[in-house]
């Protein structure tokens, strides 16, 4: 066999094209419910008007849906939350928690206090914290929260 430019070329591509870093994004919306991208690297990309709110707890006013497996982030986790009518949820939380609010109004009350948020606000909640999420009508939130397997 002669070894000559064409074949290194050629070995060089099929090498490149096995490898992982060279492969192109995977979308997907099957099993999870809505359009998600996965990078190679590790970038996760969702696209949140086509994430299905699932009940909490046989809630029809607080739905929500976790965008991340344990797999693809083992550490933060990240979903998508909606309180309708009004809702009051009661909960404590065993991790910290980001809650970036998408739409309406998201009230946290908490040890006799109200704070709140609006559409493009951003709120923090620590670990421990024995709260309230609540909306005066209608609330739509995307939550972060470490550490992910709460």
């Amino acid at each position: 066999m002669k070894v000559n430019e064409e074949l290194i070329r050629s070995l060089v591509e099929k090498v490149l094209a096995e490898t992982s870093w060279q492969k192109p994004a995977q979308s997907e919306s099957g099993g999870c419910g809505f359009e998600k991208t996965v990078d190679p690297s590790g970038v996760l990309s969702v696209r949140v008007p086509t994430v299905r709110l699932e009940p909490f707890e046989g809630r029809d006013d607080v739905r929500l849906k976790d965008v991340a497996t344990l797999e693809e982030a083992p550490r933060i986790g990240c979903g998508i939350m909606e309180l309708r009518d009004g809702a009051d949820f009661e909960w404590t939380l065993t991790y910290d928690e980001w809650d970036v609010v998408l739409e309406g109004r998201l009230e946290i009350r908490i040890d006799g206090r109200t704070v709140g948020g609006d559409a493009g606000d951003v709120l923090y909640i620590p670990r421990g914290s024995h709260i309230h999420f609540t909306t005066p009508q209608y609330a739509k939130f995307a939550y972060t929260v470490f550490p992910a397997d709460w």
